[in-house]
């Protein structure tokens, strides 16, 4: 009988990606997913320390699987894994890897099992180069994630992100390319491109090509219909890169514009390198493009000084820009870092309450602009179907449509009728596109 494998995967898209990437490394090892509710032969947990919730649900999640199947091998990897190294060996695991060695995780794996030990695969991140994973299928999704950055060197005095994942790394455009073929050939049509720090993107390759040459890359392969960019930062949305991207029908108009605070004071002290004024000229730059543009984004709530006067500014700054969705956070203080030494730490009450309420104008906002798009008529990529019968999938904006009719994998002409919780409703209209 082959073994089975699971994967867990806490944090962002790149962390999404680098378990797929491993999960088929087990795969072609031999191994097969395990069974839903079935134990397994071996347990993956990708972990996140991007904040104490990604560290509290990390080592939750190790430990649970530890304790329902303590017969199996567990693997801890990724971020807390890279930050903590041999510290998490009192969770029991058998292999602990980090940021770098991911396309060895069986091989590392299986020797540590052979030698009866556990194996603690953490290096140093200096000078480390692009780790050249690749995928060319993705369980479960009709949309296929594609990292091909790795990295940050702007040291945010908040983050700990550059200590775990290194300074910055690209994946060479043709890689890039041969990647989106290899996952266009598997069925895939939307290719959502990550990384780290996705504006950075090119900056250490010989020629320094920009993002918009990677983008442009992945729109030549023929079975690609869509493509979707991770997290930007208003410094890459300059005129050229406007330009080229309106040369570029496949791409999505939504942009996931990082803001972290809509207050320049608080933008100061986190040390960002924009402000509100160049963020909101990005934004007006790629609506000029792309009128029906949507903008998601993440926020900090209660940085150390924060005031109520300039989280007033963060609230009344997001409902400006109009945004699709917010993704709010609380700010957590992480050892090491410049914020977490900052006097005016703000307490956990009033930084929970701040979430509430801007995850309420979140859900206002959201509203607001789906309601412009009721009776258009939008392509939407169906994914998955529901309990209830109904095909899901997305809107070019990223906006979740449920719908009669279809099939995963097409791209349905829809008319959208009627709000959902978070989402809209729609009727197909005429032909499969």
């Amino acid at each position: 009988m082959p073994k089975t494998v699971r994967f867990y995967t806490l944090g962002c898209k790149v962390n999404q990606y680098d378990s797929e990437a491993m999960l088929e490394a087990f795969l072609r090892h031999g191994y097969v997913l395990a069974p839903r509710g079935k134990p397994a032969d071996v347990t993956v947990v990708n972990t996140c320390t991007v904040t104490g919730t990604g560290d509290k649900k990390s080592l939750q999640a190790a430990r649970r699987f530890r304790r329902q199947n303590p017969a199996g091998e567990l693997v801890l990897a990724g971020c807390l894994a890279q930050r903590l190294g041999k510290e998490l060996l009192d969770t029991g695991a058998r292999l602990i890897i980090g940021t770098q060695h991911r396309a060895r995780v069986v091989e590392l794996l299986e020797r540590a099992v052979a030698d009866d030990t556990r194996l603690v695969a953490v290096d140093g991140l200096q000078g480390a180069p692009f780790e050249p994973l690749s995928i060319c299928a993705h369980a479960g999704h009709t949309r296929a994630v594609m990292k091909i950055q790795e990295g940050c060197d702007n040291r945010c005095a908040y983050c700990i992100i550059p200590s775990v994942r290194g300074g910055i790394r690209s994946r060479p455009v043709e890689a890039v390319r041969a990647e989106a073929q290899a996952l266009a050939d598997a069925g895939f049509c939307e290719m959502v491109l990550t990384g780290v720090h996705l504006t950075s993107y090119g900056r250490d390759l010989a020629g320094a090509p920009a993002l918009a040459d990677a983008v442009r890359a992945v729109h030549g392969v023929a079975g690609v219909k869509r493509i979707r960019l991770g997290s930007l930062e208003p410094a890459v949305v300059t005129e050229a890169f406007v330009r080229a991207a309106g040369e570029l029908p496949k791409l999505c108009p939504q942009f996931h514009l990082a803001l972290q605070s809509g207050s320049d004071t608080v933008l100061q002290r986190m040390r960002r390198r924009y402000n509100t004024a160049q963020y909101r000229a990005a934004a007006q730059r790629l609506l000029a493009a792309f009128p029906d543009a949507s903008f998601t984004t993440d926020v900090i709530v209660g940085f150390p000084g924060e005031t109520e006067a300039e989280f007033a500014q963060t609230t009344a700054f997001c409902r400006e820009i109009g945004f699709l969705k917010l993704h709010v956070f609380p700010f957590s203080p992480r050892e090491g870092t410049e914020a977490a030494q900052m006097d005016g730490q703000v307490p956990e009450a009033v930084k929970a309450e701040r979430v509430r309420r801007l995850i309420a104008v979140g859900q206002e906002l959201s509203a607001a602009y789906r309601v412009k798009l009721l009776g258009t008529l939008k392509p939407v990529l169906l994914e998955e179907r529901g309990a209830d019968g109904a095909w899901n999938g997305y809107t070019p904006q990223y906006v979740h449509v449920a719908c009669k009719g279809g099939g995963a994998g097409r791209i349905v002409p829809v008319r959208l009728t009627a709000l959902t919780g978070a989402g809209m409703a729609g009727q197909p209209v005429e032909t499969m596109l």
